[in-house]
């Protein structure tokens, strides 16, 4: 059975059988595929200060549109490896990743505490300075407006290293009815990311032995070939990895890229695309693709995002905590809940063009639907991530369906819609089989992540 096939003929392609009741704009689950166009460069899109250096000289041949900048998404061609050349860059030496999409935006001020710990579900308060944590940001619905990466580089100044939606208007509009005493502007600063095992040998190369003594989340204020940078633990691919922040980047991008690029290279390395086949593997979201504005964080791994005991208001906080009563008296107020996959098929080694459909093995109907797949050569099968019917879950298992339920290897099986250059034999959907997530432990575990390792030691103790 092809795609197409598999809609039902009473149902717009756009809009196959999946009940999106949950959402005002239903996502476009038509699977038109990848027809092969090309992207059209021009300034309505920015370069980065990376931009050459991606492009002209290491090579990058494809690229995506990320926070309305070009985002290099492939620097090993298709016959040289591709993806999983990279993927063996990224877990077995060290890698450079160009991520100047990842905008800074700042709030300075002597109130940047207290808006900041308005916009975030999380502490701002309970952040001390030159430290960072991963926070997300809601509306009143509950929706997720962004995931960054919050620095706080002085008491009176964030930085909010933005995923992919606009933050820095939602942050300005909202302080227009708040009327804190802010600043609130899009910096000229550009991260890069170093990241795989080999990660720390680079940077120690790179700036000094006192990159060591970086905590995860911690932050660093040095120079790299005499500009100015700040220096982070931090990274998206769940191996070990720093992220360098170039402040004055228009000027000083280039200077710095250079020297790191070179000390890559010399352990062995190479730039890649961000590694999304790592962080699938790691459970690591990706806005736009896992979650966007009208996704809830208990929708999927982010419940922990969503504190018990925050005194202060924050944007969303009733309606979240609404949620999360709900789920805690056993009553999901939702239809699809995200949960990992171990899929068959043929491996997946590029990006999905499509949410690819999830059906019912028992009554053929179609679903859910494939946020992010990818081929994992450690355990040898296809994972990812995708939305099916809470009710299945509840069915099969007694865990709330909060961020319990990721802790867990559930005997329940959906079917993959996957095109056919990676379907098994004549097309049919591929078998897929809710799994444990992260599927493969981060360096630096999450704290979710981090309290359930505990729990597993001292059941073996």
């Amino acid at each position: 059975m092809t795609n197409n096939e598999s809609q039902t003929l009473d149902a717009h392609p756009n809009h196959p059988e999946v009940d999106q009741s949950d959402r005002v704009l239903p996502r476009n689950l038509r699977q038109t595929g990848d027809p092969g166009i090309e992207m059209l460069v021009s300034t309505r899109v920015r370069k980065s200060p990376f931009f050459d250096k991606s492009f002209n000289e290491e090579g990058a041949w494809r690229c995506t549109v990320y926070n309305r900048v070009y985002h290099p998404r492939g620097l090993v061609e298709p016959e040289d490896g591709g993806a999983m050349k990279e993927y063996e860059a990224l877990t077995e030496s060290v890698t450079l990743w160009d991520v100047a999409v990842e905008r800074q935006i700042r709030v300075k001020g002597p109130d940047a505490e207290a808006l900041t710990d308005y916009l975030i579900t999380r502490d701002a308060t309970s952040i001390e300075t030159m430290k960072g944590k991963y926070v997300i940001l809601c509306n009143e619905d509950g929706g997720i407006l962004n995931d960054p990466v919050l620095l706080r580089v002085a008491e009176d100044e964030f930085w909010f290293s933005i995923s992919d939606s606009t933050l820095m208007q939602w942050i300005q509009g909202v302080n227009v009815g708040m009327d804190f005493d802010v600043e609130v502007d899009e910096i000229d600063v550009a991260p890069m990311q170093i990241q795989g095992p080999l990660s720390e040998d680079v940077m120690v190369e790179v700036v000094g032995e006192e990159v060591s003594e970086i905590p995860y989340y911690g932050l660093m204020d040095t120079q790299i070939n005499g500009c100015d940078v700040l220096v982070s633990q931090t990274g998206f691919s769940g191996e070990k990895g720093f992220e360098v922040y170039v402040k004055d980047a228009s000027e000083n991008a280039e200077r710095v890229w250079d020297p790191v690029m070179e000390e890559v290279k010399a352990h062995g390395g190479r730039q890649i695309a961000p590694g999304h086949h790592r962080r699938i593997a790691a459970g690591i979201l990706s806005w736009g693709q896992d979650m966007d504005h009208e996704t809830s964080p208990f929708q999927v791994n982010l419940g922990y995002q969503v504190p018990d005991d925050k005194e202060g208001d924050y944007i969303g906080k009733e309606e979240l905590e609404r949620q999360k009563e709900l789920i805690e008296n056993g009553e999901y107020p939702f239809n699809l809940k995200l949960v990992g996959l171990k899929i068959a098929g043929e491996p997946i080694r590029d990006y999905a063009p499509d949410f690819w459909i999830i059906s019912d093995p028992e009554t053929g109907k179609e679903c859910g639907y494939m946020t992010s797949p990818w081929w994992n050569p450690e355990l040898e099968t296809n994972i990812g991530l995708g939305f099916v019917p809470a009710e299945k879950l509840e069915a099969e298992t007694d865990a709330l369906l909060n961020d319990e339920i990721y802790e867990h290897d559930l005997d329940l099986e959906f079917e993959v819609h996957l095109p056919e250059e990676y379907a098994e034999g004549d097309g049919e959907p591929a078998f897929a089989t809710v799994a444990e997530v992260p599927f493969k432990e981060s360096v630096n575990p999450s704290a979710r992540e981090q309290a359930k390792l505990n729990a597993r030691k001292e059941s073996e103790e």
